[in-house]
């Protein structure tokens, strides 16, 4: 019993499953808003479910595909893989199940969902590679993290409409700006391995810049997303509460100073999406 509790600790510190903080919110959000209210308890099981299996296999198959440069990164030497904790194969195996688990739900959520998992797949997929060819690879992250309210808007719609982009396009922004933040921390590697960032290619000063234009444009879209659905005082109160959190979260990194890094990339950023959700929740329950 103990090394099944030992070995399930272990696939879950390898997809990192706390960091589902950033994106889960944003599809009951996507959910919440599709359906002007509370889903039926069958698409929340389902779309949850496609969220967990799209996320462990987006982060199998980012630690299977970067094994050999996370073994030469002093900060990722450690990880499962690289470290020996977890063999190739198993983690293989374990993408695999994760994958086909959330092609599965796709299928019991609608048809449309189905037909566009390979999509999101491909997505998954490329995003691992991205660093290796364009500084734009955190775009691409952001990209594969709009999915979540995307797909939970199909999930209830069985249609992808216009009224969600914004709140997509917000996402996008959101997860590069906070990816290029964290991204600083390995520009000297990135730099010796030929990879490419926002952070190698502009610098920390100017990359910081980027960082925060890309965040003054998430919050406004959150506006234009509040307007869009007609969200009320209670979500602008959550903006303005998210506001505050973006601009303390700029205030911790510094171009001569990054030690806050961490604090800024996870924490500020999970208060961020559950607030989101949280005020999203009130105003559709208050309307």
């Amino acid at each position: 019993m103990t090394s099944v509790l030992e070995r399930t600790s272990l696939y879950l510190k390898m997809i990192k499953i706390s960091h589902s903080v950033f994106a889960l919110p944003f599809a009951f959000v996507g959910a919440l808003l599709a359906a002007d209210g509370l889903p039926s308890l069958n698409k929340i099981i389902w779309i949850t479910i496609a969220m967990v299996g799209a996320r462990s296999g987006a982060m199998g198959l980012n630690r299977i595909i970067d094994r050999r440069i996370d073994a030469h990164n002093p900060r990722t030497s450690n990880r499962e893989i690289p470290s020996g904790e977890i063999k190739v194969g198993d983690a293989m195996f374990f993408t695999a199940v994760s994958l086909g688990l959330m092609v599965f739900a796709s299928y019991e959520l609608n048809k449309l969902c189905f037909t566009l998992s390979p999509v999101a797949i491909a997505i998954l997929v490329l995003y691992s590679f991205t660093k290796r060819f364009t500084w734009a690879s955190h775009f691409v992250l952001g990209l594969a993290i709009s999915g979540a309210p995307l797909g939970a808007w199909i999930a209830i719609r069985g249609s992808l409409d216009a009224e969600i982009l914004p709140l997509a396009i917000a996402v996008i922004c959101w997860l590069a700006g906070f990816d290029i933040l964290y991204a600083l921390q390995d520009i000297n590697f990135d730099e010796s391995y030929g990879l490419f960032s926002v952070p190698r290619r502009f610098g920390i000063g100017r990359s910081l810049i980027i960082s925060r234009s890309l965040h003054l444009l998430t919050f406004g879209l959150f506006v234009v997303t509040g307007a869009i659905f007609h969200l009320g005082i209670w979500f602008f109160i959550g903006l303005a509460i998210v506001g505050s959190l973006l601009i303390y979260e700029h205030s911790l990194v510094k171009q001569d100073d990054l030690s806050k890094l961490n604090m800024a990339f996870f924490n500020m950023n999970g208060y961020i999406s559950i607030t989101i959700l949280t005020f999203t929740v009130i105003s559709l329950m208050t309307k």
